[in-house]
């Protein structure tokens, strides 16, 4: 159920496509004929040419950058901070050093027919299955059938064509685009194809073909082509290797070869698992699917006409895009999450930490998807030990410093001036960490993983906030990330200054999750009641003569009043710190900004309208996030729903926002309080979800009617006190035999004692 993408006609470019994959490899399928275009991508296919690279040392200039913001010479600090803790690229004139995503190459198949009609494409988000279909005219060959998928326990891209009329035949090769700094090598055996890279200074890879035929000859053309025959039946089996990790490519490929050529037992055995990944949540809505390719209900979209479908579609695609970027995966979801077929992509496809990789799994934990979350941890684990020294040689602080973007090599180093000078990736990467315990409880995973991280940046802090002769706290320099004010001038598109509101709310939310972990585990009492004084004596938020959040620690002018960041926001969403039921003047102030933000166009990135979306979910307003989740689908989507920054180039996130967003709706757990159906809009009056997760280790189910809750089930992996939201008083909960249990109430909402391995059930009396 709106699970289907569908179309009439072939991909128009790569962008309309029909994404696939594993997580460690991914493919675009374009569907186009008589040629069929298969564009190919390994995780960690990146240049590889400045993955050595290191940090500067200029933590001796820190005093001087303070010295000027302090005085309030905004201007000179700006332009001090980036000639010294700026690095290069960005405005600097001197290329960055953060290695580009690259494509690994085409597989292509064209076939002996031209004339082709009844043409119907399309991917099934259910089963991960992508097909293209169609008949040819010529000889009434019959009917065409191309199959694809990523095959999860396989981990391997498989294509299958076959015919239902006479045998076909067809001409397979690898090819990838011309490339200057690559030195490429083709070859083609009876058995397979295979596609050799090097790039100069860089890394090399490997794809490799391995092709099955059934019914047919073969012969080799060209030294690198293959000519299939008269053959019933032609399965692909795909691989590549890169030497990113050390290993020879080849070797990577030979560690996963196709255990079966019978189709239907893999995709037997590729369905069993795609379920387990994908279908462990599920959000049902009472909307008719038409009858329409979306490529074509996307147009009546445009055209006016509602399609309420069509963003349940959306949400469903979002997760649909973190299984196939992540499930396999030891990289997080880059900005294009795993598909990419450029040499040079837009912001290199790096790995953003100022927002978009942190959007990317903003849906794991309460979506079900929490697993996905480990390629995440695995990469900001990745980067401790050089962020390590980045924090010494930069900033003479012990812990961990990370920069704003970077790529898979663990390297920490400015690499954006006018963008870089900013503190705030390894706390807003730590709050994932956090996440993750909150939500499974899994203390070991808060022992081994997460609280070493979380110590680390706290460590950061202790030594790079400083006090003025008031004994007030200062974080200095500080940013709103890419975003500034007039008195900063106009050279750098960045301001710095001190005690930005989001650097605040993430050094809040650091020390507090670190003084938290470290008493739940016993350990590191002095620290802890340090980070704890810290906490008490950072600077408060502050509100603006309009009513608005203030961004920056005085109320400046801004360049740009409507800017796609939303960073001054964070402790609404994605962080707990404002909320409307705890600090009701900041949360007035908070939506005060966010309206300002929209009344001056902003949200005009996929990304930024999606967490826009997000924002107005954890604000209980319903219908003004799925309104914003609906221009998400309507403005900011390829016909193949892929989300759209302008002009008209793919990022993932806000795909996976505008996924997230929804689950905002359904479900929220923070301050110990679950509330069931938050923001559930006025448009879907009626409907079910299974699967949602909450912080303390519950599992829950809900369904409702006439706009309102009518069961839900509570499933307790730990025994621990449970709280949800009943302001009215209506929940009775019993066990699954309709036996009462025994329940309290706590000011709004109904509390019991959950019980590990058990299921409590409530309804509505």
């Amino acid at each position: 159920m709106h699970n289907r993408l569908w179309y009439q006609t072939p991909a128009s470019d790569w962008s309309e496509g029909m994404p696939i994959g594993t997580g460690r490899l991914a493919a675009m399928v374009l569907g186009t004929c008589p040629r069929e275009r298969l564009a190919l991508n390994h995780e960690w296919l990146w240049e590889g040419i400045h993955r050595f690279r290191d940090v500067e040392e200029p933590a001796e200039h820190l005093p001087e950058v303070r010295e000027a913001l302090l005085a309030g010479d905004y201007e000179r600090g700006t332009e001090l901070g980036n000639r010294y803790f700026g690095g290069v690229g960005g405005i600097s004139g001197i290329p960055g050093r953060v290695d580009s995503f690259q494509t690994a190459g085409d597989l292509y198949i064209e076939f002996d027919h031209r004339p082709w009609h009844e043409y119907i494409r399309d991917l099934d988000l259910s089963t991960g299955l992508a097909t293209v279909g169609y008949s040819a005219l010529r000889r009434d060959r019959g009917r065409y059938l191309r199959e694809y998928v990523a095959h999860l326990t396989e981990d391997l891209l498989l294509a299958r064509f076959t015919c239902s009329g006479e045998p076909f035949s067809c001409t397979l090769w690898l090819d990838r685009l011309h490339d200057p700094k690559c030195e490429m090598h083709r070859e083609a055996t009876e058995t397979g194809l295979r596609l050799h890279g090097d790039i100069r200074d860089g890394i090399c890879f490997e794809v490799q073909a391995e092709v099955h035929v059934t019914g047919g000859g073969v012969k080799v053309l060209e030294g690198r082509k293959l000519a299939v025959t008269d053959a019933t039946e032609v399965l692909v089996a795909i691989n590549v290797g890169t030497s990113a990790q050390g290993e020879d490519p080849a070797a990577e490929c030979a560690e996963r070869r196709l255990t079966t050529t019978d189709w239907d037992a893999l995709l037997q055995s590729h369905q069993a698992e795609h379920s387990r990944h994908y279908g462990g949540f599920t959000l049902e809505l009472p909307f008719e699917e038409p009858e329409l390719p979306t490529n074509e209900r996307m147009r009546r979209l445009h055209a006016g006409e509602s399609d309420p479908g069509l963003a349940l579609l959306y949400f469903n695609y979002g997760r649909y895009l973190l299984c196939a970027s992540s499930a396999t995966a030891s990289l997080p979801a880059t900005l294009q999450g795993r598909w990419c077929q450029e040499l040079e992509p837009p912001w290199n496809c790096d790995l953003h930490q100022d927002v978009n990789i942190q959007m990317a799994y903003w849906g794991a934990e309460p979506g079900g998807l929490q697993a996905y979350h480990e390629a995440l941890f695995q990469h900001i684990e990745r980067q401790a030990p050089h962020g390590r020294e980045a924090a010494r040689k930069l900033y003479g602080c012990e812990g961990v410093w990370l920069p704003i973007q970077t790529d898979p090599w663990g390297r920490c180093t400015p690499e954006s001036e006018g963008w870089a000078v900013w503190i705030g990736a390894a706390p807003w990467l730590a709050q994932h960490l956090w996440w993750h315990y909150e939500f499974s409880l899994d203390v070991d995973f808060l022992r081994e993983r997460a609280y070493p991280f979380l110590r680390e940046v706290a460590a950061f802090y202790e030594d790079y906030i400083i006090e003025d002769e008031a004994g007030n706290l200062l974080i200095v320099p500080s940013q709103s990330p890419e975003n500034r004010f007039t008195l900063s001038g106009g050279k750098h598109p960045v301001s710095l200054c001190v005690n930005a509101a989001m650097d605040v709310q993430l050094a809040y939310d650091t020390l507090f999750h670190a003084a938290e972990a470290a008493e739940l585990l016993g350990i590191d009492a002095e620290r802890a009641a340090r980070w704890r004084e810290l906490l008490s004596r950072l600077p408060q938020m502050q509100i603006g003569s309009r009513g608005q959040l203030l961004e920056w620690n005085e109320e400046f002018e801004e360049v740009e009043p409507g800017h796609r960041h939303l960073s001054h926001l964070y402790g609404l969403y994605p962080g707990d710190q404002i909320c409307p039921h705890r600090t009701p003047d900041l949360f007035a102030a908070a939506m005060r900004s966010l309206e300002l933000r929209l009344e001056a166009s902003g949200g005009h990135t996929g990304w930024s309208r999606a967490w826009t979306a997000c924002c107005f979910a954890r604000a209980g307003r319903g219908d003004e996030a799925l309104s914003h989740v609906e221009h998400l689908v309507t403005d900011f989507a390829t016909d193949s729903l892929l989300d759209l920054h302008p002009p008209r180039i793919f990022q993932i996130d806000g795909n996976l926002g505008g996924m997230a967003a929804v689950i905002e709706m359904l479900i929220q757990s923070y301050h110990e309080e679950i509330r069931l159906l938050p923001a559930l809009p006025s448009a879907w009056p009626e409907g079910k979800a299974s699967g949602l997760r909450a912080r303390g280790g519950f599992s829950i189910d809900v369904t409702w009617a006439d706009g309102a809750l009518t069961e839900a089930t509570v499933y307790a992996t730990h025994s621990r006190p449970c709280r949800i939201w009943d302001p009215e008083g209506r929940l009775i909960a019993s066990d699954e035999s309709g036996a009462a249990i025994a329940t309290r109430r706590d000011g709004d909402f109904l509390a019991f004692d959950a019980t590990a391995g058990e299921t409590v059930v409530l309804r509505v009396g």
